[in-house]
């Protein structure tokens, strides 16, 4: 048999990889294969990249380079334009057949697109697996007459129902073919220049599958009870390796959902999230940029009010605890995330494009469809039925953070407040106000609210 080319995108992993499972298939019995990642210079030179994304994902291939290796062969890497690059390491190898994991983003379509096209005029077979990234495809559930589901309840009732494919065994050998070369790892400023976020986590499926079993074991039976409360930071932190495909969804779900108990069936609820907002962006590409429903929004610009969010300047402790475990951490507490983005799109009335390309920016879990449909859905012009809810976010910080822990450890210049002071310093008396090096609120909350309404057309 041939080899065959295990065309690695996002998804970084030796387990449960139906790409790296194929193409070892393929090329058996004990045929080489070519496990291949190209460093996309489209990808490299767009805003999409940032330091903290580049240097994850750096480590996560020097750590897919090494379970490899473990298995007789090696990571090829190459870098420059992406279907060129596979098309030359797939005829240097004398591949008939290239495996990757189908994504859904427009650039990701319209790339699989042309490398379909290159190959086939080089009478190879580009073979898609739509099921490597996603528990269930998109696609996989659609109503009559329509490309997606559009409300969530009803996607996640099929969405549990449906069967699920077995876990693709993971390979015990390899082997390269001749005539293919391996290529050294670049580190993360190699790939994109400046400074990360100096808590970031360590990338790759070896932190990943530790994570995993950690939380597992530990977090996920209070998982329903704790998701929500920011200072106990009870979620998985999954999410970063999750978009790298560090870890597989199925395999993670499939795990989580064999304990029972409420907390791991809201955890498997909140990995459906994944899936559906796939779907979405699947349909509606455009989304990325376009609002997937229109409010006829006219939205405000205001850079200071803008840099004040960024800094966690804005005088609301805990919309700034939250830009600032962003900036310390690359990742966000999802709760602050929901906060933080309500603040800027319905307290600060600015567009929401804005806030997702900051969260790109730094989050190193900056998936494209998690990220846009998310902010879509806060700003009131996604999948929400009820897009003109509003958030009281010191009521949020209340119930969300009673005792103020979160508040204190990302905002330390509060951290001596007493609790009845510490989510809204702004009541404290005069002289002592003056003593914080804290700013005042950019905003009254009352008023930013009846701003909203009026420029929706609403009405008390």
């Amino acid at each position: 048999m041939p080899p065959a080319v295990a065309l690695f995108t996002r998804d970084l992993r030796v387990h449960d990889n139906p790409v790296l499972h194929a193409a070892h298939d393929d090329a058996r019995p004990g045929g080489p294969v070519v496990p291949l990642f190209v460093l996309d210079d489209a990808i490299l030179a767009s805003d999409f990249t940032c330091p903290n994304r580049a240097h994850f994902l750096a480590e996560s291939l020097r750590d897919l380079d090494a379970a490899l290796r473990s298995r007789g062969a090696a990571l090829v890497v190459r870098r420059g334009d992406w279907v060129d690059q596979v098309a030359n390491v797939a005829a240097a190898a004398g591949a008939a057949t290239v495996h990757v994991a189908g994504d859904v983003s427009g650039f990701a379509t319209r790339r699989e697109g042309r490398l379909a096209d290159r190959l086939r005029d080089d009478g190879r077979r580009l073979v898609v697996h739509a099921d490597a990234l996603f528990v269930v495809p998109p696609g996989a559930l659609t109503p009559h007459a329509r490309d997606h589901m559009a409300v969530f309840t009803p996607y996640f009732r099929r969405w549990v129902a449906l069967p699920r494919r077995e876990q693709a065994p993971t390979p015990r050998s390899l082997s390269l073919p001749g005539g293919v070369d391996a290529a050294t790892v670049p580190d993360g400023a190699a790939l994109c220049p400046g400074p990360t976020s100096p808590d970031r986590l360590l990338g790759g499926e070896t932190a990943a599958r530790e994570r995993l079993t950690g939380w597992l074991a530990d977090g996920l039976a209070g998982y329903d009870d704790q998701h929500d409360a920011l200072g106990a930071d009870g979620t998985s932190r999954l999410s970063p390796y999750l978009h790298f495909g560090c870890l597989s969804p199925l395999e993670v779900v499939s795990r989580a959902g064999k304990q029972a108990g409420v907390g791991p069936a809201a955890f498997v609820r909140q990995m459906a999230w994944r899936d559906f907002h796939a779907q979405v962006l699947a349909a509606r590409p455009d989304a990325v940029r376009r609002d997937y429903r229109s409010r006829g929004d006219r939205w405000r610009a205001d850079g200071d009010e803008f840099a004040a969010w960024q800094h966690g300047r804005t005088g609301y402790p805990i919309v700034d605890a939250g830009m600032r475990q962003l900036a310390r951490e690359g990742w966000m507490h999802n709760r602050a995330r929901l906060i933080t983005a309500h603040f800027l799109a319905k307290t600060l009335y600015l567009d929401w494009r804005l806030g997702a390309q900051h969260f790109a920016d730094l989050l190193i879990d900056g998936d494209t469809a998690n990220n846009t449909m998310n902010w879509q859905w806060v700003a009131g012009t996604g999948t929400d039925s009820r897009f003109n809810r509003t958030y009281n976010v010191v009521l949020q910080a209340r119930r969300h953070d009673p005792a103020g822990s979160y508040v204190r450890r990302y905002v330390p210049e509060l951290a001596g407040l007493d609790d009845a002071y510490v989510h809204e310093p702004w009541l404290l008396p005069e002289d002592a106000r003056a003593t914080l090096d804290y700013p005042e609120r950019i905003i009254d909350q009352d008023l930013a609210r009846d701003r909203l309404r009026s420029a929706r057309g609403l009405h008390r």
